[in-house]
């Protein structure tokens, strides 16, 4: 799903003009920077999420104003994570749930509505 996200943002010309899809973009990037701190806290010890999260900046190729857009969005969704959780819950397994489905579901409205 985020390799069919890669490739449409590689298709994808980067310019000062935001594409359309940037604000699910953005969001992807807070979910994947929650998904990255819930995961962990709940014992995950990998960089997968945050691994995603620099596939995107790479096919995105962005300018620098909004690569620090995209990866604010990340941080902040780790943050927020990060602020709120000591350990893993089950409240805490049940927001990766969340999470997972909702990155799901806006990889596949970018690719389906953005893509080639």
């Amino acid at each position: 799903m985020l390799l069919c996200l890669a490739l449409v943002a590689a298709a994808s010309p980067s310019s000062a003009v935001e594409p359309l899809y940037e604000a699910k973009l953005l969001r992807l990037a807070e979910v994947l920077g929650s998904i990255h701190s819930l995961r962990n806290l709940c014992g995950e010890r990998s960089s997968e999420w945050r691994d995603r999260m620099d596939s995107i900046l790479a096919a995105e190729n962005p300018d620098p104003a909004r690569k620090a857009r995209l990866i604010a969005s990340f941080n902040r969704g780790y943050r927020t994570f990060s602020e709120s959780y000591t350990s893993c819950t089950s409240q805490a397994i049940a927001a990766i749930d969340r999470y997972e489905s909702e990155g799901s579901r806006l990889s596949s409205e970018i690719v389906s509505s953005y893509g080639n």
